[in-house]
């Protein structure tokens, strides 16, 4: 059973960074691949950023490119999404995730087995 729980999220103005965190259980970067979704109200959730297995490989949504980063400490077993240049509608519950090692899928939430039980993000002057 892998155990997820972020923390991070708060209110920030426009044009601000927040860093959300997710801690993971022992060991899950060794059996599972990382990723982070958001949901706003009234919307599906979406893919947001991921690592891949091994980590040394990174992915994102095209329109959160150069803003968002995804990052991992695997001494920690915690997982980064530095947010930068944030505007209002980026406000939603953010997610982390744990999908198969394996899987190439990281845009797909389906893929995912494990998550968190999300954070507020609030973009707002």
């Amino acid at each position: 059973q892998v155990q997820l729980v972020e923390s991070g999220g708060g209110l920030v103005q426009p044009g601000g960074s927040l860093r959300l965190s997710c801690a993971a259980s022992r060991r899950t970067f060794s059996t599972y691949a990382m990723g982070w979704f958001r949901q706003a109200p009234g919307k599906e959730r979406e893919f947001v950023a991921a690592l891949s297995g091994s980590g040394s490989s990174t992915y994102y949504a095209d329109s959160l490119k150069g803003r968002f980063t995804i990052s991992r400490d695997s001494a920690r077993n915690t997982v980064h999404l530095q947010m930068n240049s944030l505007k209002p509608e980026d406000t939603a519950v953010y997610y982390c995730a744990a999908r198969p090692y394996y899987s190439r899928t990281y845009y797909s939430k389906v893929e995912y087995h494990y998550w968190g039980q999300g954070t507020q993000v609030t973009v707002s002057s």
